[in-house]
């Protein structure tokens, strides 16, 4: 029987460290990525970023200047045998995985339902959810034998919404939150949490345009309550929380971090 008295006293700030913990941010080097990945960084976790994009030396010399370690891999995670090998470099530069974070992502729009094909659904459908099933996959093997371990995804206001112009993206964030579900079945057995982050409106360079156009920036305002679009750092106490130990009982959930927006 658990001496409740006991688990009170024991929490300290302690849980929320992850100093000597490794990490894996896929979309690690540049966008809400990189914040996730400074977050981690700043909480003592060592970094192993994925990207596709080139190196981008601010995002080393961020991590590297809170005193931890940082890999970059360039990688197509859609690519045959990319998540494995993303995995085991992984292992081999730090020597364990204690948190994947599935960040990499796309969004093609088409205000044509009709021209909104097949090509542009697989490409959305294999980045935004199959390849995050494959590296949790390849990073699970890892985990399970040391009974512990944080998979975290990055879901999306669509992952509840229906999504005008991108019926893929809202179907691939839907999936993204039914695969955390899924993977929470199965793996909280081995002390593996799989949880969710869905960011609402952040101003970043996606959303540049809408924030630009002062009709389109205030359709936005009006339904968030907080009345104000995200910045990253906003995302960054969600994700250190769930990459800790202070989240160890918190499992299939996602955390919408979205100023409110979908209450309204």
């Amino acid at each position: 029987m658990v001496n409740e008295k006991t688990a009170i006293t024991d929490f300290n700030m302690d849980f929320f460290s992850l100093k000597g913990k490794n990490a894996i941010v896929t979309g690690g080097n540049s966008g809400l990525g990189q914040g996730f990945a400074l977050a981690l960084a700043k909480a003592g976790a060592n970094i192993f970023a994925v990207s596709i994009m080139d190196d981008n030396e601010e995002t080393k010399k961020l991590i590297e200047n809170e005193g931890v370690k940082y890999h970059l891999m360039i990688a197509d995670i859609t690519e045959e045998g990319a998540c494995k090998k993303i995995a085991d470099k992984c292992v081999e530069v730090f020597g364990k995985i204690d948190i994947l974070m599935n960040n990499a992502g796309i969004c093609i729009c088409e205000e044509d339902v009709t021209r909104f094909d097949r090509l542009k659904w697989d490409k959305m459908i294999h980045i935004n959810l199959t390849s995050a099933f494959e590296l949790s996959h390849e990073v699970a093997k890892y985990m399970i034998p040391q009974k512990s371990g944080k998979i975290i995804s990055t879901c999306s206001l669509f992952s509840y919404l229906g999504g005008q112009w991108s019926p893929a993206y809202s179907a691939s964030k839907h999936g993204i939150v039914g695969f955390t579900k899924a993977y929470c079945d199965e793996l909280a057995q081995f002390n593996i949490q799989v949880n969710g982050i869905a960011p609402g409106y952040f101003a970043t360079e996606i959303t540049q345009q809408t924030r630009s156009n002062p009709e389109a920036n205030q359709k936005v305002l009006n339904h968030i309550p907080v009345n104000r679009w995200g910045n990253v750092q906003d995302l960054m106490g969600a994700m250190v929380f769930l990459a800790s130990d202070a989240s160890n009982y918190i499992n299939g959930t996602v955390i919408n971090v979205d100023g409110g927006y979908l209450v309204r």
